[in-house]
């Protein structure tokens, strides 16, 4: 386990551009973007598209580069706690792109764990979720990935993963339904059959 998670933290401590040349290949981006534009009857060599491709390219390093992040990272250093209650880190703004249209979807992450004599530290909970967001993905598996790295590396006593986003596949195109929201969740542990539980978590979340 520790091994693993030393690995992690030296591949995270790689510069950008190491990762990029390893994860990304531009070239091959580029040519993608061009014959799209192509495809829909856009002329890429005009004014106005002519350094898309390449604007793109590296776009793709800062929106994809959780592609590249492993969750350990984040949740490998802890701290002592005892006699700690719920912990409760909501309204993590998130940004993701669905891997069926690739369009973006958004919104609201909530993530409570309750600690079994250790916590992280909060901003990290953000870091897990960022890890997740920056990749083609399906908020059905974000909330899992969330849920279940947070029970194996933090080894609470539960946790508890609520996901609120708007699809752009959904309201841009489709069905085409602007501000309808799309909500999952996880239950890990102790919060898996305590309906008791679950609904604190709830209320917490909607408190002001």
């Amino acid at each position: 386990m520790l091994d693993r998670i030393d690995d992690a933290m030296n591949k995270a401590t790689k510069p950008e551009e190491e990762l990029s040349k390893r994860q990304f290949n531009d070239e091959q981006i580029k040519q993608g973007v061009r014959l799209l534009l192509e495809g829909i009857g856009e002329d890429p060599q005009r004014e106005g598209l002519l350094e898309t491709p390449d604007r793109i390219a590296r776009m793709c390093r800062e929106i994809f580069c959780g592609m590249s992040q492993d969750a350990a990272v984040p949740l490998a250093k802890t701290f002592t706690a005892e006699n700690t209650d719920i912990v409760l880190e909501k309204d993590i703004t998130f940004y993701s792109v669905c891997e069926h249209h690739l369009l973006p979807f958004y919104g609201k992450v909530h993530v409570a764990y309750l600690p079994d004599g250790k916590v992280v530290g909060l901003s990290k909970l953000a870091r897990v979720v960022q890890v997740y967001a920056r990749r083609p993905q399906m908020q059905e598996r974000m909330t899992v990935q969330i849920a279940d790295a947070v029970m194996e590396h933090l080894q609470p006593q539960g946790v508890m993963v609520m996901i609120e986003a708007e699809h752009l596949c959904m309201t841009m195109r489709g069905v085409r339904q602007p501000g309808s929201k799309t909500v999952t969740y996880a239950a890990r542990g102790i919060w898996k059959d305590n309906t008791a539980l679950q609904q604190q978590f709830f209320q917490l979340v909607e408190a002001k």
